[in-house]
């Protein structure tokens, strides 16, 4: 269920410590529980020390240590939740543009992963599922349907992590940055709306890779800021508007305490604008507090409009 999706398809010559590390992290934000995490651990190191004692290999990548700190220290920030979000749009932003500019050549999309996957409070393979026929632009709401993930022979598109499609609100603000993403497929309905430089699909690895996150995270004085934490944003800031608990559950597909389930019924149109728009004026609110410079991420000038 885990070790085929995310390593089958490698040649066991080809898993290193950092293939190895970067799958046991994906499972870890993916909210797998220790237990599950260790026992998915356990078969990939019997499978490498087989393959070191045949001469395939000439050590055990698999024998990793340390990973149960991040668990650790989810635990204490859960007493402090906020410590998993962004404190406000300015902080947003100016990640966006540091990431951008970052990145090799400068690729504004990386930018506009940041800024949908905060305001939707969506996962960085969720937004990477997301097609052009998804969003509708007559309600101004994101059918939520598909996720893309590693899977035997490179990357898969697959259900979301709810196994259910959900309604997610578009708030104004970022609408006319998707109506841009729409307007780059050139009219066809089955395209990304984000992709990579290259026209890739985008995995939460590639985009950590491609914008150097934990030097830009590090640098701008927030080094436990991981991609999943964009999401932690988005539903810290929903929360904060006053959006009713039910209603982040169906958004986010959260249980009561907290842990993913299947909801019972989709979220109303007319409820789901009512929600955004009592969220949009704390946005306001936070913006007008905390106004972003002159210079800050410009594609569609949408922090300035935030202002006022």
């Amino acid at each position: 269920m885990r070790l085929v999706p995310t390593l089958g398809h490698l040649p066991v010559r080809r898993i290193s410590h950092g293939v190895v590390d970067r799958a046991v992290h994906a499972w870890i934000a993916d909210e797998y529980s220790r237990s599950v995490v260790k026992n998915t651990i356990a078969p990939l190191v019997k499978v490498m020390e087989q393959a070191y004692r045949d001469g395939i290999v000439d050590h055990n990548p698999a024998r990793v240590t340390g990973w149960q700190k991040q668990y650790r220290q989810a635990e204490d920030e859960l007493e402090d939740p906020r410590a998993l979000a962004l404190p406000d749009w300015h902080t947003l932003t100016r990640l966006a543009d540091a990431l951008v500019a970052r990145s090799h050549g400068e690729y504004r999309g990386w930018g506009d992963v940041v800024l949908f996957a905060a305001c939707t409070a969506a996962r960085i393979g969720e937004v990477s599922g997301c097609r052009v026929k998804d969003i509708d632009t007559t309600t101004w709401t994101w059918n939520l349907r598909r996720q893309t993930t590693p899977g035997p022979g490179g990357l898969l598109d697959k259900g979301t992590k709810g196994k259910r499609a959900r309604r997610v609100p578009l708030i104004e603000d970022i609408r006319e940055l998707v109506e841009h993403r729409i307007a780059l497929a050139d009219g066809n309905p089955d395209d990304r709306l984000f992709r990579g430089p290259r026209g890739g699909r985008i995995t939460t690895v590639v985009f950590r890779d491609a914008t150097y996150w934990d030097d830009v995270v590090t640098r701008l004085g927030y080094e436990h800021l991981r991609r999943h934490d964009l999401r932690h944003t988005g539903l810290t800031w929903m929360a904060d508007a006053g959006v009713p608990v039910h209603h982040l559950q169906k958004i986010a597909v959260l249980g009561p305490d907290g842990s993913a389930y299947r909801p019972t019924a989709r979220m109303p149109e007319a409820a789901g604008a009512a929600v955004f728009g009592r969220a949009r004026k704390h946005v306001l609110h936070a913006a007008a507090r905390t106004a972003p410079p002159m210079g800050s991420y410009t594609p569609f000038s949408w922090p300035y409009r935030l202002r006022g």
